[in-house]
């Protein structure tokens, strides 16, 4: 039983820091080489890591979507979708893709003349499954060197932290209260019916 409890636990914990990855922000320091725009089919199941689409266009199996084309310092390449998130999730309330394209196309540079910035995206990137992470910004950085100190994760998981330790706390002292001294008081009443037979 000790096994079945524990991969239950850890089969949570998997998706929880899965879903916690892919829709806390993250930020890379990148060059911004090429901005353009795709159209792109999204009849499969896929379509969940897209943006939802406004209301008129729910129903379409394509659209075009913006993306940033980028390199990191080490010579990785990395694109970026660029779509509004609205109201939906993740909540980052991002209405504003053609300003960010335009500060992207402003960044546009060559190796011989490199221009840094931190891209702020979530998501995740699957050449297999043809998933981009969405930029929610772009800043300028001084250098390729530049660090982000992400303090609005840092923030939100200790207190995410904090509210499961206190749901933990609150659980273990409801069942010392009120479920073990039932389960004591059944065990107890079935042991006086079999001490009768």
């Amino acid at each position: 039983m000790t096994y079945v409890k524990w991969t239950f636990w850890t089969i949570v914990a998997v998706i929880v820091g899965a879903f916690l990855h892919y829709t806390l922000p993250q930020h890379d320091v990148v060059r911004v080489v090429n901005t353009y725009q795709e159209r792109q089919d999204l009849g499969d199941w896929t379509r969940i890591f897209w943006a939802s689409p406004e209301d008129q266009s729910s129903t379409l199996v394509n659209r075009d979507v913006q993306f940033i084309s980028t390199v990191t310092a080490d010579g990785k390449p990395v694109v970026f979708r660029n779509e509004d998130t609205g109201w939906g999730w993740p909540p980052y309330f991002k209405f504003d893709t053609a300003n960010l394209q335009t500060e992207a196309d402003d960044l546009k540079s060559s190796p011989e003349n490199p221009k840094w910035a931190v891209v702020t995206h979530y998501g995740w990137r699957s050449e297999i499954l043809s998933i981009f992470p969405n930029a929610v910004a772009i800043q300028p950085v001084e250098s390729k060197d530049a660090s982000v100190i992400p303090w609005f994760n840092i923030i939100f998981l200790t207190l995410f932290g904090m509210l499961v330790l206190t749901i933990r706390a609150l659980w273990i002292q409801f069942r010392r209260r009120s479920i073990d001294p039932m389960m004591e008081e059944v065990a107890d009443r079935i042991e006086d019916v079999t001490d009768r037979f």
